[in-house]
């Protein structure tokens, strides 16, 4: 697989030299080596700056001592905690082998913890114990589920030697963390560095690269990945098909998405939905509204996201009251209309065609609670129609009913009553 070398973050090291102030010191990882340690974390940990678990204060710091008063009333009902056991085993002056490390690391990963994530790495490098490759993707995985991706990070950085579950491990954790730059990054180094053939990469791998260069605006790597589909005749499965058409619906390329639609084995609702917004996104709605009918006869099953956005196709076409109406029947047809997002969808599509008497009836239905999008759309229908006094009564309403509306929406209803105070 020959794809172009994206270069590593400058804040990125691929080696680690001992500075004070740094929140790591150690040698380098590597699963042969005699003398190997892992990263000694400190106690304030480096959280990630969009954590995957809530954040802690950097200041805490957590003792053996400290933990076990505070879980005393918890850990009746539960037991020992992973803190408990390390404080029992080193009271006792007993070695803890690898496999009550590797026990302790499943509970750590599980729980959330970062502080007990952290006061786990750093008991373990102190046990002076030599873990393989496998104990130390453990880990890795740990610090990620406890939501400190920049100190798993720096813990990859330092590994010599990696195999695939260390860079999937990584890749993951980026496109959890919604880094979709970083994981066009990692891909690219992780097929240097393994010298993968892109057979053995799994579809779910594929599909997840599509995305992130879509959301990155990495173009070229996406048709890379197409190129390697394509030879790998991969192109014909339903869920990479829908992850290209959406790749190149993003980017504006119709032709091409439609290309992969047309060549694919199978339709399911995430190929005709991708196609769908593909269209929206290029206000072809008048074949959006081809491909709806089509879904239909060809018993495809619609979702909530396959009427909303027929549905804001709809709102924006000339004969919008008839192709909405034709929709709304439909939605009523397979249950779908107490759904909040259809509900919200269908409000602002009436809203749009002036029917505000049928919004109205929408926003009025039983069934399911209006939430706030409901409320902005009707407000916003209101506005479209010049119905500036009835959109600052609904306002007033939204606010009792304990809604904010948007910031946005509401200037506009001040400017359009003249600066009337809200």
């Amino acid at each position: 697989m020959e794809l172009v070398t994206v270069p590593p973050p400058t804040a990125t090291q691929s080696s680690y030299h001992h500075h004070h102030g740094s929140s790591i010191s150690t040698i380098t990882y590597s699963p042969h080596n005699p003398k190997l340690k892992l990263p000694l974390l400190h106690t304030s940990p480096v959280i990630s700056s969009k954590p995957l678990q809530p954040i802690i204060s950097p200041q805490t710091t957590t003792t053996c001592s400290d933990s076990i008063k505070r879980r005393k009333k918890k850990r009746k009902k539960n037991g020992s905690s992973t803190l408990d056991i390390l404080c029992l085993m080193e009271a006792l002056y007993n070695p803890i082998p690898i496999d009550i490390y590797t026990s302790l690391v499943k509970e750590c990963t599980v729980s959330g913890d970062p502080h007990t994530a952290i006061h786990l790495n750093n008991h373990i490098i102190h046990s002076g114990i030599k873990p393989p490759l496998p104990f130390i993707n453990r880990i890795l995985i740990m610090l990620v589920s406890c939501g400190l991706l920049d100190n798993a990070r720096h813990v990859f950085d330092l590994m010599s030697v990696r195999d695939f579950n260390t860079w999937a491990t990584l890749f993951v954790a980026y496109y959890d963390n919604a880094d979709y730059a970083e994981v066009a990054r990692v891909f690219v180094s992780m097929v240097e560095d393994l010298g993968m053939e892109d057979s053995e990469f799994p579809a779910w791998m594929w599909g997840c690269l599509l995305k992130s260069c879509a959301c990155s605006a990495n173009f070229h790597l996406g048709m890379q990945a197409h190129g390697c589909l394509l030879k790998l005749g991969a192109c014909t499965d339903v869920v990479l098909s829908s992850s290209l058409i959406s790749f190149y619906g993003k980017f504006n390329r119709l032709e091409d998405a439609n290309a992969v639609f047309n060549h694919a084995s199978r339709h399911n609702n995430m190929t005709w939905s991708a196609k769908i917004v593909g269209g929206c996104r290029e206000k072809q709605f008048s074949e959006v509204l081809c491909d709806f009918k089509e879904m239909g006869r060809q018993g495809v099953k619609k979702d909530s996201f396959t009427f909303s956005s027929v549905l804001k196709a709809c709102g924006k076409m000339l004969n919008r009251e008839q192709c909405g109406e034709q929709v709304h029947a439909n939605a009523i047809k397979f249950g779908m209309v107490s759904d909040k997002y259809v509900k919200c969808s269908l409000i602002a599509m009436y809203g749009r065609s002036g029917l505000l008497r049928d919004a109205e009836q929408v926003f009025e239905m039983k069934g399911n609670e209006r939430n706030v999008d409901c409320w902005n759309a009707m407000v916003m229908g209101y506005m479209h129609n010049g119905m500036h006094i009835e959109a600052l009564r609904f306002l007033y309403q939204m606010k009792e009913a304990g809604m904010q509306p948007q910031e946005d929406l509401l200037n506009e209803v001040r400017i359009a009553c003249g600066s009337v105070k809200y």
